[in-house]
């Protein structure tokens, strides 16, 4: 099993995430932009400030050709993973429905927050339902049409939601303004997700939390029943 982790310029979580699936035994290798993604079981596009995020987080590496071989694989089954700046990348893609913008407060938020995993996706097969995550972004606010949230509800493409410590999507505990607490979204196959928080700064005990790992776990559990 090999995973593709992409590199733009400005991407920064790549290492970690690389790290992350080593010690669960997964092969992971980097691949820059300009380069073919060939014979891989899934990819991961990590977290960070590709291209400096001008005109907007996520616009310009939405752009490069290497994102059309992430759609081919995703339009062929296989999964696709975006943390932070990778959902970013996703949604300017269209990989997945939805817009992630600026803060309602708009400045760079970096702490841990509590999230209730919603909806089936084969990214939460092994996590519990509620997970502690860091967040570190200032374009985090998930945001889609009024109309459509039932819609995405009902097609189970809502994956994760900012909630308090007794699980409550509370006002209180939406950091970023997202529409109704949303923090993880999914295409319509699930074998897409853009999530805002970020699983490999979850993913040893040193690091406060482990609660990452069952997203990696689980998209390797996916990976081999393919």
């Amino acid at each position: 099993m090999n995973i593709a982790i992409l590199r733009f310029g400005g991407s920064n979580c790549d290492l970690d995430v690389q790290k992350a699936l080593n010690n669960l035994g997964v092969g992971a290798e980097l691949v820059w932009y300009k380069e073919t993604l060939k014979s891989f079981d899934g990819a991961i596009i990590p977290g960070g400030f590709s291209y400096g995020d001008y005109l907007r987080a996520g616009a310009i590496a939405a752009r490069t050709k290497i994102m059309q071989s992430v759609a081919q694989m995703a339009a062929d089954g296989k999964p696709v993973l975006g943390i932070c700046n990778g959902a970013q990348i996703l949604s300017e893609s269209h990989l997945v429905p939805g817009t992630f913008t600026l803060n309602q407060y708009p400045k760079f938020i970096c702490r841990r927050v509590k999230l209730r995993t919603v909806g089936k996706s084969p990214f939460t097969e092994l996590s519990n339902a509620i997970v502690d995550l860091p967040i570190a972004h200032k374009e985090g606010r998930y945001v889609v049409e009024p109309r459509l949230l039932k819609e995405l509800y009902e097609n189970d493409q809502v994956v994760f939601r900012y909630v308090d410590d007794t699980g409550r999507p509370t006002l209180a505990a939406n950091p970023n303004g997202s529409l109704d607490n949303i923090a993880g979204i999914s295409n319509l196959e699930k074998n897409v997700l853009a999530m805002m928080p970020h699983p490999e700064r979850a993913s040893e005990k040193l690091l406060g939390s482990t609660d990452g790992n069952a997203i990696f776990e689980s998209m390797v559990r996916y990976i081999r029943a393919l």
